[in-house]
């Protein structure tokens, strides 16, 4: 749990995991013996994996089929890892993935992930992740209705929001076309507003059903 829990919002494959989960061991175990293990921790939810959209469905040539790797609540990935208020705060510790905040922005997406499934739920829709194989476009959340048409979001651990957190939205928008019905970037920051470019800009803070 603690290798899944490191591998939080990545799409991390098999081998990564399981050679984390066992560091040190030179006689690494098969896959048919771990996978158990694995189908018993998603059983009792506490593996949560986003699943990318899937090629059938999407008219995107190319797509990723790996899933995008969450536990059940941020909150267990760190602790799992011994990530405290404290620790988090910190801008000199000796962990440079808390540091430089990959990690931290890791679990912020999956924070914005949890909500977006929970609302998109009662709505009858679905969530899932787009990425494209050689990873030139991937989009954090695509919350899809039953007739195809999709609301895409970015999730970015900051306040402020600039062209370039865009590029991957307006690339789906010329994709999908009018089966685009919005554009957001989730963000830290305090008030929501519309770009001249017509994205949206959220604060996680104000996501709502």
């Amino acid at each position: 749990m603690r290798s899944y829990a490191a591998a939080t919002a990545s799409c991390a494959s098999y081998e990564k995991i399981r050679d984390a989960a066992t560091s040190g061991d030179s006689d690494k175990p098969a896959r048919s013996t771990t996978q158990p293990y694995r189908d018993s921790l998603e059983a009792l939810h506490l593996l949560d994996p986003l699943p990318a959209l899937s090629p059938s469905s999407s008219r995107i040539a190319e797509l990723g089929v790996s899933p995008k790797h969450h536990l059940v609540d941020p909150a267990l990935a760190a602790s799992l890892l011994g990530v405290g208020a404290g620790i988090a705060r910190r801008r000199h510790g000796s962990n440079r993935r808390l540091r430089d905040g990959t990690f931290l922005g890791a679990l912020f997406e999956s924070l914005v992930i949890l909500g977006l499934r929970v609302f998109a739920q009662a709505a009858h829709a679905t969530v899932g992740h787009l990425r494209t194989h050689r990873d030139q476009h991937e989009v954090d959340a695509i919350i899809e209705r039953s007739d195809g048409r999709v609301i895409a979001a970015e999730v970015k651990l900051s306040p402020t929001v600039d062209d370039h957190d865009v590029r991957h939205l307006r690339w789906l928008g010329e994709q999908l076309g009018d089966d685009l019905l919005d554009a957001i970037v989730i963000t830290t920051g305090r008030s929501a507003y519309r770009r001249p470019d017509g994205i949206a800009v959220v604060p996680a803070a104000l996501l709502g059903p």
